[in-house]
């Protein structure tokens, strides 16, 4: 695993930290978007964009959804936007399988803070980068996870492998992670690893905590394995590619 730097512990409250870092060639090989594509690279965390009291009520947006359903494995996942959610071994359209029972699950004000928590990382995001808000647009996949240590059953159950959001989206210009739970209280494993030449540097998640990067495989990263406990996170990733934008989440 190579020598490991904590750039943010669980025990700590980050008002703002931002390691900047040289950007690789991934976004060459699309169409550049001035004054919003990265030039400037890096990743940052933050817990200062979302209070705990925020990210608890969100959470239990994503437990409600995911009670719905869950992966046979130990990696479900619950799509507001697509409506994709795990149920044992595939995904069903949550929106077109409960139909008007989703009025029951979820209410406008859930999604009215979704959207206002979404606004507010993307704000935050801009401004680390130094570029307009206004030229980023939601993209997709966006998405709670609820990880726990049962065994995977499929190949959409193994989060565990490095991967680099632009190589797998290929819409994906900047990603944040939005955490719902607490590392060492809520679960244990599962931390975030950035995997660096010669070193690896992790974020141990806490409950409204923000971490946020740049798409590209200058970030190359991992989630390790949960080895006990339940960890909620949401991904909420950005385009620079208004033909990639998708809107807000709308209670059907």
């Amino acid at each position: 695993d190579g020598v490991t730097e904590v750039l943010a512990r669980h025990s700590e409250s980050l008002q703002d930290k931002f390691v900047e870092i040289p950007c690789s060639e991934d976004y060459d090989s699309h169409k550049r978007f001035e004054g919003c594509t990265p030039r400037k690279c890096g990743r940052g965390v933050t817990d200062a964009v979302i209070t705990r009291e925020e990210a608890e009520r969100i959470r239990r947006i994503a437990e409600r959804g995911l009670s719905l359903g869950g992966s046979d494995g130990g990696a479900s996942i619950l799509d507001l936007h697509s409506g994709a959610l795990s149920l044992g071994k595939h995904f069903v359209n949550l929106y077109r399988y409960f139909g008007d029972k989703i009025q029951d699950i979820f209410t406008e004000e859930d999604f009215a803070l979704y959207r206002d928590v979404r606004l507010r990382i993307q704000q935050r995001i801009a401004q680390a980068f130094g570029i307009s808000s206004a030229s980023m647009y939601l993209t997709k996949p966006t998405f709670f996870s609820r990880i726990n240590s049962t065994e995977a059953k499929t190949t959409h159950d193994e989060y565990w492998h490095p991967h680099v959001d632009k190589v797998t989206y290929g819409s994906f210009d900047y990603t944040s992670l939005l955490y719902l739970s607490d590392y060492t209280e809520d679960f244990g494993g599962g931390r975030f690893v950035f995997m660096d030449a010669g070193s690896n540097k992790t974020i141990e998640p806490r409950a409204g905590r923000v971490s946020f990067f740049t798409s590209g495989s200058e970030n190359l990263h991992r989630v390790e394995k949960v080895h006990w406990g339940t960890r909620y996170a949401i991904t909420i990733s950005f385009t620079c590619n208004p033909d990639h934008g998708i809107g807000d989440p709308v209670l059907m």
